[in-house]
């Protein structure tokens, strides 16, 4: 039996809830036993990412996608890769279905990599530490199902299972000033797009004969252009939310501030990207013809991310309040990459959700791994860090030129293909005419790459300034005798991190060919290739 043949996916989906269901059987006062059993669930399910990340076929992706662009009308079994199916409610047209494809593939070893970090990061958690990683856990099979579901029913499912855990994380563990505040934000946020995108859901699986949620049978339904242009912005924006699009970003900095360390990378590295990898699979895929209309002028909201966030970003005080909103500024990329409803930016938009995803990752990790031993994350209290956590300060460095975008690391391949995308040509947009007052909204997009350039530099400004404020200059006092460096697991989990970065920078073809698949077969649901 080959390996496209076991049915790795579904046993990555289930592992960590299965894992956390085992840890409620594990003693309340036996909390080394319930990290070593969560360090070791991790580690498996990191390396099952791997092997279907390393196993994925590249040259039949692309045969698949040569038979789709010639008409050709293929089963989901033989579109996705490591496909595995079983009816769940047949009488309703729901079934689990699971499979990958190059955009779902990386995301799902992104996903690995957050939860093995994670969990090596968990381990000063010092109360409820059993109960932490069950929702942990819980959380993480969420959000490897919605990446690869491919039943819209199922989809819904895994992705309320995601957000759910989130509340508890940051209300139980959370930052005590204002965890039950961001904690509630955050689900009532995510839980209002969820609801109207199932809107948009439901109207398409009526629409369609409601039989089905099948997604590959919902590509095919022909729904007509106006339906799709009236229910495109439902599904879209509701997903988009937990994107972090503007206006409805600001659940997302309180949330990041809020939780605790593994929880902020999580939310940070993954969650996140549900909602961006959501949008793209059921809004875009399903709906082109009303992604075609509204994304030309969607696209100024990404704008308003992408700057507006970097300007917020620079005049913060609090250390973890900065990596927040460059979080919502460079998811802001993320989704304008999808907008330009092009190759280069739709491939720049898949390769930075992995960028992003690993380097928030990193950034939260440093801020947590100091915020434990200063318990204070205030940038004029801190100084001189290097010191004592020179590996920190290092991975910091690392991650803050990815941040960057400078050539040689992961956020450069990213970034600069969406640039491309939004200043070259966009051969689906049909987006409504605008009047003459906004006439500069009816011609070529140039004008957003070059304003949404201006985010490098203000990226670069206050990245500079966290790294002199908190790694460089004079070592407080009242810290004397207070720091020491990090310990060789926690040096492990940055060093992996780095790793991917690093890697992607110079070797970009581990990474971009694969993505490339994945988008091809959405230009095809375009109408070109």
């Amino acid at each position: 039996m080959s390996i496209q043949d076991f049915p790795i996916i579904s046993v990555i989906v289930f592992l960590p809830a299965a894992v956390g269901l085992l840890l409620m059987l594990v003693p309340k006062d036996r909390d080394k036993l319930a990290y070593n059993i969560a360090l070791a669930a991790g580690l498996v399910t990191f390396l099952l990412s791997i092997v279907v990340y390393v196993s994925f076929d590249q040259p039949l992706a692309i045969s698949v996608n040569e038979r789709l662009a010639s008409g050709e009308l293929l089963p989901a079994s033989e579109i996705y890769q490591f496909y595995d199916e079983f009816d769940w409610l047949p009488a309703l047209g729901i079934s689990f279905k699971v499979g990958v494809d190059g955009m779902s593939t990386p995301l799902v070893l992104l996903t690995g990599l957050v939860m093995f970090t994670g969990v090596i990061i968990s381990q000063r958690i010092e109360e409820r530490k059993r109960e932490f990683f069950v929702f942990l856990f819980i959380l993480a099979s969420g959000v490897f199902g919605v990446f690869v579901s491919l039943d819209m029913f199922a989809l819904f499912f895994f992705y309320e299972i995601a957000v759910f855990p989130m509340y508890l994380l940051i209300a139980i563990w959370g930052w005590k000033q204002t965890r039950e505040y961001a904690a509630m934000k955050l689900t009532l946020y995510l839980v209002i797009g969820s609801v109207v995108a199932l809107v948009g859901a439901l109207a398409m699986f009526f629409a369609a004969g409601g039989t089905t949620f099948d997604m590959v049978t919902l590509e095919r339904a022909n729904f007509p252009r106006d339906f799709q242009i009236l229910w495109f912005p439902f599904v879209f924006i509701g997903f988009a939310i937990l994107g972090g699009i503007f206006p409805f970003h600001n659940w997302s900095p309180d949330g990041h501030v809020a939780a605790p360390t593994a929880v902020s990378m999580f939310h940070a590295g993954v969650l996140m990207k549900l909602g961006a990898f959501a949008a793209l699979r059921i809004g875009i895929m399903l709906l082109p013809e009303g992604a075609k209309f509204h994304l030309p002028w969607m696209i100024l909201l990404t704008l308003v991310n992408v700057v507006y966030g970097a300007y917020i970003a620079m005049v913060q005080t609090d250390f973890k309040y900065v990596i927040g909103f460059s979080s919502v500024s460079h998811m802001g990329l993320v989704v304008m990459g999808f907008a330009t409803l092009n190759h280069d930016g739709m491939v720049g938009a898949g390769v930075q959700m992995v960028s992003h995803g690993v380097m928030t990752a990193l950034f939260f990790a440093v801020v947590g791994m100091i915020y434990d031993q200063v318990h204070t994350r205030q940038l004029d209290e801190l100084g001189g860090m290097v010191k004592y956590v020179p590996h920190v300060t290092l991975a910091f460095i690392v991650g803050g030129l990815v941040s960057m975008g400078m050539p040689g690391f992961s956020g450069f391949i990213a970034e600069f293909p969406i640039f491309m995308g939004v200043w070259g040509e966009k051969p689906f947009w049909n987006g409504p005419v605008f009047p003459e007052w906004l006439n500069f909204l009816n011609g070529d997009n140039n004008w957003i790459a070059i304003v949404a350039a201006v985010s490098i530099v203000i990226t670069a400004a206050y990245i500079i300034r966290l790294i002199r404020k908190v790694f460089f200059g004079e070592f407080p006092k009242q810290f004397e005798g207070h720091m020491h460096d990090v310990n060789p697991s926690e040096k492990l989990a940055l060093g992996l991190l780095v790793l991917v970065l690093v890697g992607i920078g110079i070797f970009p073809s581990v990474i971009v060919p694969m993505v490339e698949t994945g988008v091809e077969r959405v230009l095809i649901l375009l109408g070109g290739m």
